[in-house]
């Protein structure tokens, strides 16, 4: 199979690419995060085929989940010459207002940034079955016609994060937080923690997981994605405690978790999520060992394309190692200091989770309807 990088440029399955947005559209959305944009790209070989997208409350720029999810739908409306819009949410009472304006403006393909924006996406759906939706990080037992689910099994790469921390600590305590306690950030933690044990029992150590108990689910939370300040103060609790590998599952407030690692001299490294954070966050790149990817530009773009092609389906799709919907990034800055044992023992742990060897038991994993 393919990796996710090889993905971008060839993906193997197209899911729904396209949308546009056609002229001007004047919309009073109110209390809504931000007024709705157009624009139209590629040449407008499809301008009248509106695609549009509403954030979740971390926005556009979060450097991690929506940005990725944008950027895949970006390259639709480019490659497809759709006309686009887009409308930012600032807080959750956003989604509802956000989910009608992009009806009102006619869309025919609609993309929905995250879990939170469920029940949103659910009720526009069946209200107006003519339109098409796709939604990140869901993963329903039954999904709505016009509804593509978006998941990702991250638990799987986390798993070799957990590995890789435990591997390259030198305080014998790693530590993780999240933003808010719900299945697609708690499946990360899952995975670390999963990953840290199986070190351990192969390894015979005792390198301990902070800030996440996977048995009893209970572990520390920021209580927002937004707030960078929450996500520093809880990365220093971490480090206060020995931890000097830290994971943060907070999106922009786990960028303060990056925050607290790099003030620390060197002592404390951290791993990201999401996205590749030497690129999507550069100037942390010189603490960040790795990150665990998840392939929402390539889904986000090839289901906008199965609208554009006339392919749709409500099929879940399930980004996994095998198929490359999820992956570790390269080590960048550290690739001398990740021994080449290490290396290969990631490598095999990964054959052995695609082969079914290894078998994670996080409940939070999406499982395909």
């Amino acid at each position: 199979m393919t990796e996710l990088g090889r993905q971008r440029r060839r993906p193997v399955k197209k899911y729904v690419r396209g949308l546009a947005i056609v002229g001007v559209l004047t919309l009073a959305v109110a209390a809504c995060g931000s007024k709705p944009t157009d624009d139209t790209a590629g040449g407008g070989a499809n301008k009248d085929f509106k695609a549009c997208m509403v954030s979740d409350s971390g926005g556009f720029d979060d450097k991690s989940f929506n940005q990725t999810s944008y950027e895949g739908f970006q390259a639709a409306v480019k490659a497809k010459g759709l006309t686009e819009q887009k409308v930012e949410s600032k807080s959750d009472n956003d989604y509802p207002t956000n989910m009608t304006a992009m009806i009102n403006a006619k869309c025919k393909v609609i993309i929905a940034v995250g879990f939170k924006l469920e029940d949103a996406t659910d009720k526009a759906a069946a209200a107006n079955p003519e339109v098409k939706f796709a939604i990140v990080d869901s993963a329903p037992p039954k999904p709505i016609a016009n509804v593509k689910p978006l998941g990702f099994n991250t638990a799987q790469s986390s798993f070799q994060a957990g590995y890789l921390a435990a591997a390259m600590s030198k305080s014998g305590k790693v530590g993780t937080f999240g933003g808010i306690k719900i299945p697609p950030v708690t499946i990360f933690m899952d995975g670390f923690a999963e990953g840290v044990r199986y070190y351990n029992k192969q390894k015979s150590k005792n390198v301990q997981v902070l800030g996440w108990d996977d048995a009893k689910q209970a572990g520390l939370f920021t209580g927002s994605f937004e707030d960078k300040a929450k996500g520093q103060n809880t990365g220093q609790n971490l480090i206060t405690q020995g931890a000097d590998i830290i994971f943060p599952v907070a999106g922009p407030s786990g960028l303060g978790g990056l925050q607290a690692a790099k003030a620390s001299a060197g002592k404390v490294n951290a791993i990201w999520v999401d996205t590749d954070g030497c690129v999507s966050a550069a100037e942390y790149c010189s603490v960040l060992i790795s990150s665990v990817k998840k392939g929402m530009d390539v889904a986000v773009q090839d289901a906008v394309t199965s609208v554009v092609d006339n392919k749709f389906d409500n099929k879940q799709f399930i980004g996994t190692l095998e198929n490359g919907g999820t992956a570790l990034a390269p080590f960048h800055e550290f690739d001398s200091k990740v021994p080449a044992e290490l290396k290969t023992e990631l490598d095999q742990i990964k054959a052995d989770i695609i082969g079914g060897k290894i078998v994670l038991e996080s409940k939070a994993q999406p499982k395909a309807s």
